[in-house]
């Protein structure tokens, strides 16, 4: 059976397939929101089978596959075709490593040649009161303190895939950055007008909203801040969402304590492929 790119008419069948995990799904569903559905707007959603999709595949600066089974691997190895344009494939672990397996076998180095592989990161959500007091200094950052909230974003980013995100005045991520203040999506502690943690609401879809950007000025680490400040993000998003997710790499091993403290438990695992 092949995949086909959806269109606008068949926005309900893809979100009744993301509702079947809606924590796990929150990336793919947020695009759904987005309108990636329409024409003109950039990225592309396959789904499985063609007639009546079962499966999704996003297909943008990511690679996102959903999926219940492993049924839709090789349709989708053929939707993403030989010519890469992705930087990552991120999803549940199960799915993502044999779709990346598949795409290596039938594409080559253009898949083949990642620049790094996680394959173990705990998918974690919290839908209640955090287990600690939340930071009273945590809020909403403020249009005056982008500077300050930029350059610690580029460090979260530099830190945590491992490449530079791009700073100039036409820089996407820049761009990104700014809505997520404008849109009041961007949480910190400033002190004298220097951010010292930082966390975003990233990915939305229905109830759901998925935590991201999250970073502590090295110089705070190890002194139980992240505990209490990840606990006023949580209450800030239960505001206005049902649950609050993250996921992270299994080895930061003190993030993972640190989110477990806060009253966050493990609901799946994914994994990245970074190019």
């Amino acid at each position: 059976m092949e995949a086909r790119i959806l269109t606008p008419a068949d926005e309900e069948a893809a979100r009744l397939v993301i509702r079947q995990d809606p924590i796990q799904n929150v990336f793919v569903g947020s695009r759904i929101d987005a309108g990636v559905l329409n024409p003109g707007v950039p990225g592309l959603v396959w789904g499985w089978p063609s007639q009546q999709p079962a499966a999704l595949l996003h297909c943008g600066a990511n690679l996102a596959p959903v999926a219940r089974t492993l049924d839709p691997v090789p349709a989708f190895v053929e939707a993403a075709g030989r010519r890469r344009t992705s930087q990552s494939i991120v999803g549940p672990s199960w799915l993502v490593m044999p779709f990346w397996r598949a795409l290596a076998a039938r594409w080559g180095r253009s898949y083949d040649a990642a620049r790094e592989v996680r394959s173990r990161q705990p998918v974690m959500a919290i839908s209640g009161a955090p287990l600690v007091a939340p930071e009273p200094r945590l809020r909403p950052i403020r249009p005056a303190e982008f500077g300050s909230y930029f350059q610690a974003s580029v460090a979260m980013y530099t830190e945590e895939v491992g490449s530079d995100p791009g700073t100039g005045a036409d820089s996407g991520y820049r761009s990104y950055c700014w809505w997520l203040v404008e849109h009041h999506r961007a949480f910190g502690i400033v002190e004298d007008g220097r951010v010292l943690f930082k966390a975003d609401i990233g990915a939305t879809n229905d109830h759901v909203a998925q935590i991201q950007g999250v970073w502590l000025d090295p110089s705070l680490r190890g002194q139980g801040l992240s505990s209490a400040a990840m606990a006023a993000v949580v209450e800030y998003v239960l505001a206005e969402f049902s649950v609050a997710s993250l996921y992270v790499n299994d080895f930061n091993e003190r993030a993972v304590r640190s989110y477990l403290r806060t009253g966050f438990e493990q609901v799946g695992e994914f994994a990245t492929i970074l190019y």
